[in-house]
């Protein structure tokens, strides 16, 4: 719906329902199997940022190689939605992962394989005419169970669990 129209051709609630369905599509589509289809999902110009492991990236080549680096070195146990909201331009995501780092193709990630992390990852897309212009991922690692994995979780979040065998500590 609204695909290859223009965000002025819109009206305010649509454009903000369309960049939402987009950011949920990039999301549903970034496993191994599908990540073209994530990638797809960006416009000609785009930025994704990793500030936090001080990461810039503009071509979606290098993007899908980093995608790839991420699924062979963390492993989600679980997910908690926290909240998610959209203007005309923008889309914020904010979520709680517990992961398992299995493997050591994320640059500048700074726990050992064999961690068990809570990972508070905050999104900021940058959205024009039903494309992600700009993508930053703020990835707060805290070692899981530690004095930092703290958060206000707000009553009905969304929680998914991936796994029910967890290791790793």
């Amino acid at each position: 719906m609204f695909e290859g129209v223009k965000d002025k051709d819109l009206t305010r609630e649509q454009v903000i329902e369309r960049n939402l369905n987009v950011v949920e599509a990039h999301f549903h589509n970034e496993t191994p199997e599908s990540v073209d289809k994530a990638i797809a999902l960006y416009a000609d110009d785009i930025i994704w940022e990793a500030p936090l492991r001080g990461i810039i990236m503009t071509d979606p080549v290098e993007i899908k190689k980093n995608y790839i680096g991420i699924f062979k070195t963390v492993k989600y146990n679980k997910t908690t939605a926290l909240r998610r909201f959209a203007t005309e331009e923008y889309v914020f995501d904010d979520q709680i992962a517990d992961v398992q780092i299995v493997g050591d193709q994320m640059p500048n990630l700074l726990f050992p394989i064999g961690s068990r992390c809570s990972c508070r990852i905050t999104h900021v897309f940058f959205m024009r005419d039903g494309k992600i212009r700009r993508e930053i991922a703020y990835e707060g690692f805290r070692p899981w169970g530690g004095p930092a994995d703290l958060d206000s979780i707000p009553e009905g979040s969304e929680v998914v669990v991936y796994d029910s065998e967890v290791v790793g500590t």
